[in-house]
């Protein structure tokens, strides 16, 4: 066993005995992650293996079908609707549509994408306040990310439409895992060790988790372009973690995109290899998106829209190495295509999180991209 160890240039706890893997398929260029030198990053290279992984399958849905307005409220200053769509395969997709009270004219747009966080049995529902207000079992999940904030509604009162639908697998779009549907605790843990099980569905059909999850969020991006009240011109994206992964999707594969702000969910591969991979949903390694390209280079192939990453400090999902990394990366993309002051990159002190601060940042940045 000693022999085997001492083959290993580096040593990773989560890999033990087995950690020369790591070495093994970098000597072999198994991956396209372990060039750090960004002079070697390629956009096209990016962009193509981003399309590959996380863009449209052929057959793919361009804008929902049978799209209905399911309700209507008010909450203070903020109007919504409860819209439904068939996204082409499996449930309907619901979301929430928010807009400032008695705002004049059409709107610039932003879908706004709730976290992954381990918690499926509701998506929207943990960033916005629809028609019968937060559900009980969300609170805690926003006094931890989020300052006890219904971010979305606040970027409405703003002068924007928002749209905040479900994931893929998330709330409306949730599996039934045959637990009580009433114990929310109980689906979240079935959920967690369900998501192994759609990843292998997944790539038997030729896909992965990730693509699905772009895939329906393009969908509603489509829709909230065609919404007679929402501004032409492009639509800015937003989301914490898994949210973040979501966004950065969406940037890089979504045309309709015209800025985004990706949330404490940016680093190089190399920063997750053994202490932050097990943490990570499986969104974050679509198909053999790692063969090709590092994730800051996904984010970084689309420099025509600006970007904000927020990096939280104290992320206990990331390595300070690897934000770093993925900084460096993406501000030497952008400079390359002389757009360097499209990308913004700012270290917040904080562990995992969207808080108020990083909010008003956010918020300041799209109304500098898109108006509002």
């Amino acid at each position: 066993m000693a022999a085997l160890s001492a083959r290993a240039e580096r040593h990773y706890a989560a890999l033990g005995d087995f950690s020369d893997l790591v070495d093994l398929a970098e000597r072999h260029a198994w991956f396209g992650w372990s060039r750090h030198e960004t002079d070697l990053f390629d956009p096209k290279r990016a962009s193509v293996a981003a399309g590959q992984a996380l863009g449209p399958r052929p057959g793919d849905l361009e804008f929902p079908i049978s799209v209905r307005v399911e309700r209507r409220f008010r909450h203070g200053a903020v109007e919504g609707e409860v819209v439904s769509w068939d996204p082409g395969f499996g449930p309907r997709s619901v979301a929430y549509v928010l807009r400032p009270v008695g705002g004049a004219g059409p709107l610039p747009g932003v879908v706004a994408l709730h976290c992954h966080g381990g918690f499926k049995y509701y998506g929207k529902d943990k960033i916005a306040d629809g028609p019968d207000g937060p559900p009980p079992e969300v609170g805690p999940v926003r006094a931890q990310l989020y300052d006890a904030a219904a971010y979305a509604n606040r970027l409405a009162e703003q002068g924007y439409v928002v749209l905040v639908p479900d994931a893929f697998g998330f709330g409306s779009r949730r599996f039934r895992l045959g637990v009580d549907e009433h114990d929310v605790a109980a689906y979240n843990e079935a959920a967690a060790a369900h998501e192994h099980v759609i990843e292998k569905h997944c790539r038997l059909v030729g896909t992965s988790l990730g693509a699905l999850v772009a895939r329906d969020d393009r969908i509603a991006v489509a829709y909230l372009s065609s919404r007679a009240d929402v501004a032409p011109g492009g639509i800015g994206s937003i989301g914490l973690s898994g949210g973040g992964f979501r966004a950065g999707a969406l940037h890089a594969t979504c045309p309709r995109i015209a800025a985004s702000v990706v949330v404490a969910m940016m680093s190089s591969y190399a920063g997750l290899v053994d202490d932050h991979v097990a943490r990570h949903t499986w969104m974050l390694y679509p198909d053999d998106l790692p063969a090709a390209a590092d994730w800051p280079e996904v984010v970084g192939s689309r420099t025509d829209v600006p970007l904000l990453v927020q990096y939280a400090a104290r992320d206990e999902l990331f390595s300070r190495a690897g934000m770093d990394q993925a900084d460096h990366t993406l501000a030497r993309a952008y400079a390359t295509a002389g757009r360097g002051g499209d990308y913004t990159g700012r270290f917040y002190e904080v562990p995992h999180c969207f808080d108020e601060a990083m909010q008003t940042d956010a918020f300041a940045f799209l109304a500098g991209a898109l108006g509002g």
